[in-house]
């Protein structure tokens, strides 16, 4: 009985934030272009079913991704697994890689996982004409990603300052743009902010809240946030480096041709 009204309450808390999307959209069809909505019962059956999905994710978010990350961070800093039992050793960030490569497969899994990464992949091979792989800007902005939240996970783990890591990233993206073929960069932009969503958000943001609260030493608001701008940034640079090797591997194939 409990989860069911944790339900109807996160249910109607999810009308009310779609409520104004459907306001817009009817209000511009019809008091803008003065046109009867097409196929209006399949409309309403789609809201209906946005409506249903998002208040169920959000459920699940609450019931299970969110503690399953905490959780996880939470067992893999513990000093007894840490430490191997030793409970006199000083513990360094060095001893903390299976924090880093928990970080790397959490990432690394839920960006293949996203489904808008997904929608933006087919697109891309569909207006290139099968130049940019699907597959290829997956596995590039999911590598993007892994990196990105391992880099972030050493950050909460040795307390280093948030903003270097993050100027230095971008400088490195604007010098990316210049080199990088002009038809990518677009894309390389917008894989960034694609990979922040539904998927891939809650569980980073669950493990980093989860290092700061059971790192030594970190405060959960100064060190527990941050991890997401890592999952944004890096994946810019990894595509931009993709389509530069891809390049490089194409003007090589047509020297060796010739």
């Amino acid at each position: 009985m409990t989860w069911l009204l944790d339900f109807l309450s996160v249910l109607l808390l999810t009308v009310r934030d779609v409520l104004p999307i459907a306001v817009v959209i009817f209000g511009f069809q019809i008091f803008v272009l003065r046109r009867p909505i097409a196929n209006m019962r399949r409309v309403l059956t789609g809201f209906a079913y946005v409506i249903f999905g998002l208040a169920l994710f959000l459920q699940g978010l609450e019931q299970a991704l969110f503690p399953i990350g905490r959780l996880m961070a939470e067992q893999l800093t513990s000093i007894d697994f840490v430490a191997a039992g030793d409970l006199l050793k000083v513990v360094t960030w060095g001893d903390y890689y299976w924090v880093y490569l928990f970080a790397f497969a959490i990432g690394f899994s839920t960006t293949i996982a996203e489904p808008s990464l997904l929608a933006v992949a087919l697109k891309a091979r569909e207006v290139s004409g099968g130049a940019i792989s699907a597959w290829g800007l997956r596995l590039a902005v999911a590598l993007g990603v892994a990196i990105g939240i391992s880099l972030g996970a050493f950050r909460i783990v040795s307390g280093l300052p948030l903003h270097y890591f993050i100027i230095v990233g971008y400088i490195v993206v604007v010098v990316q743009t210049f080199v990088t073929p002009k038809i990518i960069v677009p894309l390389a932009y917008d894989s960034g902010g694609v990979t922040t969503s539904t998927v891939t958000v809650p569980l980073v943001a669950a493990l980093g809240l989860g290092l700061a609260e059971n790192v030594p030493g970190r405060s959960a608001l100064l060190d527990g946030f941050g991890l997401i701008a890592f999952a944004s940034l890096f994946p810019i640079m990894a595509v931009m480096l993709y389509a530069q090797v891809a390049e490089f591997l194409v003007k090589r194939k047509k020297r060796q041709s010739e």
